[in-house]
């Protein structure tokens, strides 16, 4: 039976990481591209002899040729420059837009059937960018930040409550990168699994507290309190999670409809 197959677009921190993930979890054989010569075939090869101390066995191989990501079943795409010191995911629109576009059509050339997840930032509109240049139904390009955001809601409401983020169930909807935004939801309440405080807990008034629960908003917590202005480990992890639910339904249609920003609107039934 062939491995499947994911081409991660971008070989700097978040492009790397993501392959590393992508390979050490079994989930696929790795392309790793970039338009730098050298680079993605010298992380490549990092990532490659690491194989046996990690015990698996997907190839990563590193290249400048969109020829070698032919067949891929999903494309990840990490190109574009990240944010400086006191810059928004906006500012990046004009400069990453160029970016994402070029490289989708040239991915999306070699590989029309592939599923799409894009990270670039701003991530909303680099994903309708995507849409455009790859000419994919919507349901076939998907934004990661629903997968992230959520994580980091469940892990400064596990900070805040001294439990396990196991045992906290959250979700985070709408857009990725509104600056001036505050948690959503933060009178509703969280699951907590058995094991916490709890079956549910309510955000403003959580159990044995007599004061709201104070939670980070994104833009000060998240990928803008990092130095190198952006996230290069947890934001991989929100990459390869979908990678690996989009392989449960490999051969299958996705039983979701999703807008061109890859957001569920309606469950299938």
């Amino acid at each position: 039976m062939a491995r499947n197959k994911v081409t991660v677009i971008g070989a700097g921190n978040v492009g790397a990481t993501t392959a590393q993930r992508i390979a050490e979890a079994g989930l696929a054989d790795v392309v790793l591209v970039d338009i730098v010569e050298g680079l993605p075939q010298g992380k490549g090869l990092d990532l490659a002899e690491a194989a046996p101390v990690v015990r698996h066995d997907a190839a990563i191989i590193g290249t400048n040729d969109y020829a070698a990501t032919a067949g891929s079943d999903i494309i990840v795409v990490t190109s574009g420059i990240a944010r400086k010191p006191g810059m928004s995911r906006d500012d990046l629109i004009s400069i990453n837009a160029g970016i994402v576009g070029g490289v989708v059509k040239a991915a999306a050339e070699q590989s029309p059937n592939a599923i799409l997840i894009v990270v670039t930032n701003p991530l909303d509109v680099m994903c309708h960018v995507a849409y455009k240049a790859s000419g994919f139904p919507r349901e076939r390009v998907l934004g990661m930040a629903g997968v992230l955001d959520s994580a980091r809601f469940r892990t400064f409401i596990a900070m805040e409550l001294g439990v396990s983020v196991a045992d906290v169930h959250a979700f985070v909807l709408g857009g990725h990168g509104m600056e001036d935004r505050r948690w959503p939801g933060l009178q509703g309440t969280v699951q907590l699994s058995e094991k916490g405080r709890g079956c549910a807990c309510d955000i403003a008034n959580p159990a044995g507290r007599s004061d709201a629960l104070e939670l980070p908003d994104d833009g000060r917590r998240s990928g803008g309190e990092q130095k190198q202005g952006q996230s290069s480990l947890a934001a991989p992890q929100s990459e390869a999670a979908p990678a690996q639910d989009l392989q449960a339904f490999a051969g299958s249609e996705i039983p979701r409809e999703t807008d061109g920003c890859g957001r569920t609107l309606l469950e299938s039934p």
